[in-house]
């Protein structure tokens, strides 16, 4: 299964800020995973439920995206995208 993908309009803003290796492995690796079993990973609880968690490590860093699944369209938003550090504080402040 593959899914259509979507973006948050704050998505170019969080790759701005990291580092371009990094967002190489992301369009080369990351996101066709989430696209191919967006299921497959971490479901977050409380007032984030419904959204899932990929974590990836590059350069002893750990990076986290954020997105939902529509299983009715097939698509998955991608929501966020970043380092661990207040990544879950930051989510919670821009799904508001």
């Amino acid at each position: 299964m593959s899914c259509n993908d979507e973006y948050h309009p704050k998505i170019k803003s969080d790759l701005k800020k990291l580092d371009k290796s990094v967002i190489r492995d992301i369009h080369a690796t990351h996101l066709d995973r989430i696209l191919r079993q967006p299921l497959a990973y971490e479901r977050l609880r409380g007032n984030l439920e419904g959204i899932f968690s990929y974590h990836f490590r590059k350069h002893g860093v750990e990076h986290r995206i954020a997105y939902s699944v529509n299983e009715t369209q097939n698509t998955v938003l991608f929501l966020m995208i970043g380092v661990r550090e207040s990544f879950y504080e930051i989510l919670t402040r821009r799904m508001k």
